[in-house]
């Protein structure tokens, strides 16, 4: 049986999506930037990918919040 995630796995989860979200940025801005072909369509991969490396972990934490309980725990 899959256990709810802990705390600490909870924290390393937001810190990745935000990793995950900073690397599109920087990636969207060398293809808003770009003038070489070949990186600018490298940069558009990186962006599709990250996006779903964010996608992964957000279905994680719902997936997590409809097992989490919803009582303090005693």
């Amino acid at each position: 049986m899959i256990q709810p995630m802990t705390a600490k796995e909870m924290e390393y989860i937001a810190d990745s999506m935000s990793n995950e979200d900073l690397l599109m940025k920087q990636c969207a801005a060398v293809v808003a930037t770009g003038t070489t072909p070949a990186i600018t369509n490298l940069c558009s991969q990186m962006i599709q990918r990250h996006q779903q490396h964010y996608d992964s972990l957000l279905h994680a934490i719902n997936h997590h919040l409809q097992m989490a309980p919803t009582q303090p725990q005693q």
